[in-house]
């Protein structure tokens, strides 16, 4: 019986870590790649890449997304039963359920006004007028999406994979098992870093590439102290 459970467990993590590689992958391309692209290209490239690319590449996005999060239930369930479940697993749990909402209720809502204006443009109509506003809110969200997903990942590595300590503690030391007060503080930030994607504007420090790049390595420092040393 116990090894039935670790090789569903085993199976779990990996397509937990396959739909992941799909998921981020192709965020990191629709913010580091496509996004350069499209803001260069003439009118009749965007409408293509609207009418064509862009479909497809949000097929696999949004459903990738969304096997990450139900592979990372069952996974959840499994640290929770087994006593596995540390300060740096709730953020990581956190975080990653928030992008997965980000890239449903936000990301794609608004891209499929954007994908129907330039179908609309490539069969002689007009364009959405909301057409600008959706493309703003689906880039904010996927911005902030970038920008969590590295402390994200950070956690998550640490919360499965940091190895025991002769104190108790796992990596960095008790730093996951105490209580701690960095972590209300870190899930704080998240909550207004969220609501900015929900309901604010673009914030000028994850605007371009690097600048979201930049974001997203302080706030992985951020993580890091908050939850070791408070």
């Amino acid at each position: 019986m116990e090894f039935d459970i670790l090789v569903i467990e085993y199976f779990a993590r990996f397509a937990h870590i396959l739909f992941g590689i799909a998921w981020i992958g192709l965020l990191y391309y629709f913010n580091f790649v496509q996004g350069g692209y499209l803001a260069k290209a003439s009118d009749e490239a965007k409408i293509s890449a609207f009418t064509g690319l862009v479909p497809s590449a949000l097929w696999w996005f949004r459903w990738a997304a969304l096997f990450t999060f139900l592979t990372g239930l069952y996974l959840l369930h499994s640290v929770w039963t087994t006593d596995r479940f540390f300060e740096d697993t709730l953020i990581a749990v956190v975080v990653a359920t928030l992008m997965a909402a980000n890239v449903w209720f936000i990301i794609w809502p608004n891209q499929k006004i954007v994908i129907k204006s330039n179908e609309s443009l490539r069969d002689g109509g007009a364009a959405d007028p909301n057409q600008g506003s959706a493309a703003a809110a689906a880039l904010l969200a996927s911005r902030t999406n970038t920008l969590f997903s590295i402390p994200m990942l950070a956690t998550m590595v640490s919360s499965a994979h940091t190895p025991p300590t002769i104190n108790g503690g796992r990596g960095f030391g008790d730093w996951v098992t105490a209580e701690s007060y960095g972590m209300f503080i870190l899930l704080a930030i998240i909550l207004i870093i969220e609501l900015n994607a929900i309901f604010g504007k673009m914030n000028p420090l994850i605007k371009s590439v690097q600048g979201v790049i930049a974001s997203g390595i302080v706030l992985t420092a951020m993580t890091l102290v908050l939850l070791i040393f408070l």
